[in-house]
């Protein structure tokens, strides 16, 4: 997943600030139609490209018996809590826990954040003094850090666990948002490349753990139903977070206070994924080695 948003990222640095210009010359309708064309002759050839079974790969399908054995094995040493380990989870058995509901509500907030203030951002910006230029050119470089921030807390969260770097990711929007809030008082380009930074290389950095945290939890045959079903909640907080963040600056006049509602979503993030305690089931390599308990 971090991949792909790796060339997502490598993509938005070349395209943003093109688009912007584009917008600046021949407005909206252009530049859609535009990316419209874009996508159509570029983008939908590549599904031609796409392998269509596991087995073309050199992969095992999803719940096929010895790919589970194989997991089972090399899974075993990490297993912390084996009672809980041993239950064959499904969606229905998961969705009565209050683990995957603390992921839900951590998914949520995590997006809420982070859409928020990818689709506000631009307009913030040149609203407080930056040209549209300058604006487009920071939403394209927020993509482009993001890949080593991926790349490096992804493999740091194999040693320190995924709690820590689902923090450190909610800690960098955290930042940006403040460091957005000083912005209009101090329009200064550091300002803008801590806004940058800590948005990109921590923030997008989310994209690291999302699918590690419930397959610690959940692992076995149904994850893929699992992990689905929590990313309705993702993908709800996506779409709620632009837009409860339009109608706050609709009726206030200012993006202050839909600002500090996404902190404070961001700590709610954080806390809800150390609630749901991946750790607790499964330790990461990088850990002490792990002690038996009983599920709770």
């Amino acid at each position: 997943m971090s991949v792909a948003f790796s060339g997502v990222g490598v993509g938005s640095v070349v395209l943003l600030p093109w688009l912007g210009s584009l917008i600046e010359r021949s407005g909206w309708r252009a530049a859609c139609w535009t990316m419209g064309v874009l996508v159509l002759a570029l983008l939908a050839p590549l599904n031609l490209l796409l392998r269509q079974r596991p087995e073309e790969v050199g992969l095992k399908p999803d719940g096929d018996r010895a790919s589970l054995d194989a997991a089972a094995g090399s899974r075993a040493a990490n297993v912390v809590d084996t009672a809980w380990v041993a239950v064959d989870w499904t969606l229905d058995r998961a969705i009565r826990t209050g683990r995957f509901w603390w992921m839900a509500v951590g998914y949520f907030c995590g997006m809420f954040a982070w859409y928020a203030v990818q689709v506000h951002q631009t307009k913030y910006l040149v609203e407080i003094g930056f040209s549209a230029t300058e604006a487009a050119w920071a939403l394209g470089f927020v993509s482009l850090v993001a890949i080593p921030g991926q790349i490096a807390l992804g493999h740091l969260s194999d040693r320190i666990g995924r709690e820590w770097a689902w923090t450190a990711g909610c800690l960098g929007f955290a930042l940006c948002y403040l460091a957005l809030l000083v912005l209009r008082h101090a329009p200064t380009p550091p300002l803008l490349h801590l806004m940058v930074v800590s948005q990109g290389a921590l923030g997008y950095a989310l994209t690291s753990v999302i699918g590690a945290i419930p397959a610690e939890i959940f692992e076995g045959r149904h994850y893929g139903t699992i992990f689905g079903t929590l990313m309705l909640a993702a993908i709800g907080g996506g779409a709620a977070g632009p837009w409860v963040t339009g109608l706050l600056y609709d009726a206030t006049g200012s993006y202050m206070l839909a600002f500090w509602i996404a902190i404070g979503g961001s700590g709610l993030s954080a806390l809800a994924i150390w609630l749901a305690a991946p750790r607790e089931v499964r330790a990461v390599a990088g850990r002490a080695h792990p002690r038996s308990n009983e599920r709770r």
